[in-house]
């Protein structure tokens, strides 16, 4: 069974890096579904698309957020991480990775595998 796990702070103060990871572990299926994504829920909205990084390496950034953001993955551990910089307290949200066969979309339906989302508060 493929799970996919986020870890990182709880709260990160304004202007800081957020950097959480993602672990992936029960299977190789996800080289199959070659898109690793990050998607964000801030409070009372929508998801929200925030980049993916291929297997290869190769990363796709949302543009609202492409300034930010930085991806990076070690197939070794299999594990990929999101670095978002110079957060404010709109970044405030339910972090979110996610597995699928295509990257880009905001909808939940359009990834096979899905994290349980881990809170990040920004806040001094």
């Amino acid at each position: 069974q493929v799970q996919l796990q986020e870890s990182g702070p709880g709260l990160v103060k304004p202007s800081q890096t957020l950097s959480l990871t993602c672990t992936v572990s029960g299977g190789s299926i996800t080289t199959i579904y070659s898109y690793w994504s990050w998607i964000r829920q801030p409070p009372g909205k929508g998801l929200e698309w925030m980049g993916a990084i291929a297997y290869s390496g190769s990363t796709y950034y949302s543009p609202s957020l492409k300034s930010r953001t930085s991806f990076s993955r070690d197939t070794s551990k299999n594990q990929f991480t999101l670095q978002l910089s110079s957060v404010t307290p709109e970044d405030t949200a339910v972090y979110y990775c996610a597995i699928g066969p295509r990257y880009g979309s905001s909808l939940k339906k359009e990834y096979v595998y899905w994290g349980q989302g881990t809170q990040v508060t920004v806040s001094s």
